[in-house]
C-alpha cells in the first residue's frame, strides 16, 4: 500500500484544463454550424425549454454576476445548504447546450441543490457549470459516472471534485514567530480568520519552518485576503511575504478510510529512529507495529490490525518522543493510478513506500499541508514514468572507442527516462504513427501563461479514443509536453490490447 498525509491537487488546475478544451470544442462547433451540421436554437426555444424544465421539477432560476443558477435551494429544502464536498465542477460542455438538457443527465446521480451555469453575454454558456447535490456520495457517484461522459456524439464533458478554498499558504515568515503571534497579526490585516497551522522547524523545534496556513471562515474571505496580501505590495514584520492558495486536501472517500491500518506521525526529531518509534507505538499493547518508516522528521506506522492503529492513534497523538510532541493521523491512501496523475506534487514512481512531497530545498517553499520530502529525482519539474531508478550514470569517452549506428526503437524501455519518449517508443511498437502533439495555452488568476498538449494518436482506429488531453497545465512547453505524454500513457496502459506493450 502506498500512503500520505493529505493527498493534495490543484483543482484549480483541472478547472482550466477543462475550460482550455472548452474553447477548443466551441471553435469546432461553430465550423459545424457553418457548414449548417449544427442544431441552433432560437431565442423563443431555448426560453420555452428552460420555462419546461422549471415547471416539470419546481426549481427556480435565476441569472446573475455571469452565471445562471438552478435551484439553490430547491424546492421543500429545509435549514442549511450541503456541506462541502458535495458540489462538482463541469468541464467542455457544448456551448449550445443549456439547462433542459444538463439537469436530466445529472440527475441520474442524486438530487440536485443547485445547479450553476457560467453565462456569456451572447447568451451561450462558457463550456462550465458547477452542481451542488445534497450529499457527498451523490456528488462523487456524479464523477464515477459522469466524467468522460460523452453528453452528444464526440462531444465528451469532464466532471471533477469542486472545493470552496478556504486556506492560504504565507510564505517566508519569520522562523521565530509563535503561532498566536502569526494569529493575531492575520487577524489584524485581513478578516474571517478562523484558525493558523504552523509546523515546528525539523531541527530546531523552538522555530517555526517558515511559512504557515492560514484558514478563513468562506473561500470569499480568504479570496479577499489573498488579494490583500499581494507579494511586492504588503509586508508582515518587515518582510515581504510569499502568499498563495493551499492545495485543496484531496477527499478519500470514507469506506476506504475504514480500511486503513497505517499512522502518520509527524514532528518527530531528525534523530528519533525507526526502532524507538517502534517500541513507543508497541507500549500500549506489545507485537501490534508490522514496521515503520521512518523519512526526515516523520513516518509511517504499519499495523497488523486496524483496531489497534485507531487505539494507537488515540494513545498517542501528543505524546512525547526524544522530547518532541508527536502529531498522530491515519494516513491517507493513495490511488495507484493517481501517482501517475500528479505529476506536479513530486510522487515516486509506485513502489513500497512512495510519497508527494516537495523540494526540499527549503522548508518555506512548502504549499500543501502536512505534505513530506521528496526523496524522487526530477526530470523538468516531473517524474520519470519509467522504472523507479533510471540509471545517469556517465562514463568518461575515451579516443578509439568504437561506436555502432544504432535505432532508439531497437532499446528497452527501460533506456527512457522521458515520457514523451516512451510514448513515442509506445507508438512504434505498436506499428501506429508518431504522436502528434497540439498546443493549447490559457492565463491563470495572477496572470502567468499556461500550457497544456493535446496528444493525438493516429494508429488507434479501431474506434477507442485517439486523442487525450491531461488534467494539468504547465508554465513551460517541455512541461506541458511530459505531463500530456504522461496522462495519454496512462490511459493507453487501461486498454487490455496495449498492456502487453507497456510491461515490456
Amino acid at each position: 500500500s502506498v500512503y500520505i498525509y493529505n493527498n493534495l491537487e490543484l483543482s484549480e488546475l483541472k478547472y482550466l484544463q477543462c475550460s482550455v478544451e472548452a474553447i477548443a470544442d466551441m471553435h469546432e462547433e461553430n465550423k459545424a454550424a457553418a457548414n449548417g451540421c449544427g442544431k441552433i436554437r432560437s431565442g423563443t426555444q431555448n426560453e420555452a425549454a428552460l420555462l419546461a424544465l422549471m415547471e416539470k421539477t419546481g426549481y427556480s432560476m435565476v441569472q446573475e454576476n455571469g452565471q445562471r443558477k438552478f435551484g439553490g435551494p430547491p424546492p421543500g429544502w429545509e435549514g442549511p445548504p450541503p456541506p462541502r464536498g458535495c458540489e462538482v465542477f463541469v468541464g467542455k460542455i457544448p456551448r449550445d447546450m443549456y439547462e433542459d438538457e444538463l439537469v436530466p443527465v445529472f440527475e441520474r446521480a442524486g438530487k440536485i441543490y443547485e445547479f450553476r451555469l457560467m453565462m456569456e453575454f451572447s447568451g451561450e454558456n462558457r463550456g462550465y457549470a458547477f452542481v451542488m447535490y445534497t450529499t457527498k456520495e451523490e456528488a462523487q457517484l456524479a464523477i464515477k459516472i459522469l466524467n468522460n461522459y460523452e453528453i452528444r456524439p464526440g462531444k465528451f464533458i469532464g466532471v471533477c471534485v469542486s472545493l470552496d478554498n478556504c486556506r492560504l499558504f504565507i510564505g517566508a515568515i519569520p522562523k521565530e514567530k509563535k503561532k498566536e503571534e502569526i494569529l493575531n497579526e492575520m487577524k489584524k490585516v485581513t478578516e474571517g480568520v478562523v484558525d493558523v497551522i504552523v509546523y515546528p522547524n525539523a531541527t530546531d523545534k523552538t522555530k517555526n519552518r517558515g511559512f504557515a496556513f492560514v484558514e478563513y471562515e468562506s473561500h470569499r474571505a480568504a479570496a479577499m485576503a489573498r488579494r490583500r496580501l499581494i507579494p511586492g505590495t504588503f509586508q508582515l514584520w518587515g518582510h515581504t511575504i510569499q502568499v498563495d492558495w493551499a492545495d485543496p486536501e484531496k477527499e478519500v472517500d470514507e469506506e476506504t478510510m475504514q480500511r486503513v491500518k497505517v499512522l502518520y506521525v509527524r514532528n518527530l526529531m531528525i534523530s528519533t529512529t525507526e526502532d524507538t518509534i517502534k517500541a513507543e507505538f508497541n507500549k500500549f499493547k506489545p507485537g501490534v507495529v508490522e514496521r515503520v518508516k521512518k523519512l526526515r522528521d516523520y513516518a509511517f506506522v504499519h499495523f497488523f490490525h486496524r483496531e489497534d492503529a485507531v487505539a494507537a492513534m488515540s494513545v498517542m497523538n501528543g505524546k512525547c518522543i526524544d522530547g518532541a510532541s508527536i502529531e498522530v493521523t491515519l494516513a491517507k491512501p493513495v490511488n495507484k493510478e493517481g501517482t501517475w496523475k500528479q505529476q506536479f506534487n513530486g510522487q515516486i514512481s509506485p513502489g513500497s513506500e512512495n510519497l508527494l512531497g516537495f523540494p526540499n530545498k527549503e522548508d518555506g517553499h512548502q504549499k500543501s499541508l502536512g505534505k513530506p520530502a521528496s526523496l524522487s529525482v526530477r526530470l523538468n519539474g516531473q517524474h520519470s514514468p519509467g522504472p523507479p531508478e533510471v540509471e545517469r550514470c556517465t562514463y568518461p569517452f575515451f579516443p578509439g572507442i568504437k561506436l555502432t549506428p544504432i535505432s532508439m526503437y531497437s532499446l528497452k524501455s527501460s533506456h527512457f527516462s522521458s515520457a514523451a519518449m516512451h510514448l513515442d517508443y509506445f507508438c512504434n511498437k505498436n506499428n501506429w504513427a508518431p504522436p502528434e502533439y497540439y498546443l493549447y495555452s490559457t492565463t491563470s488568476q495572477d496572470g502567468k501563461i499556461l500550457l497544456v498538449y493535446k496528444v493525438l494518436i493516429p494508429g488507434i482506429a479501431d474506434g477507442s479514443q485517439s486523442y487525450f488531453m491531461p488534467d494539468k497545465l504547465s508554465t513551460t512547453v517541455e512541461g506541458a509536453k511530459e505531463l500530456a505524454a504522461q496522462f495519454t500513457l496512462l490511459h493507453l496502459g487501461k486498454h487490455k490490447r496495449f498492456q502487453f506493450v507497456i510491461k515490456n
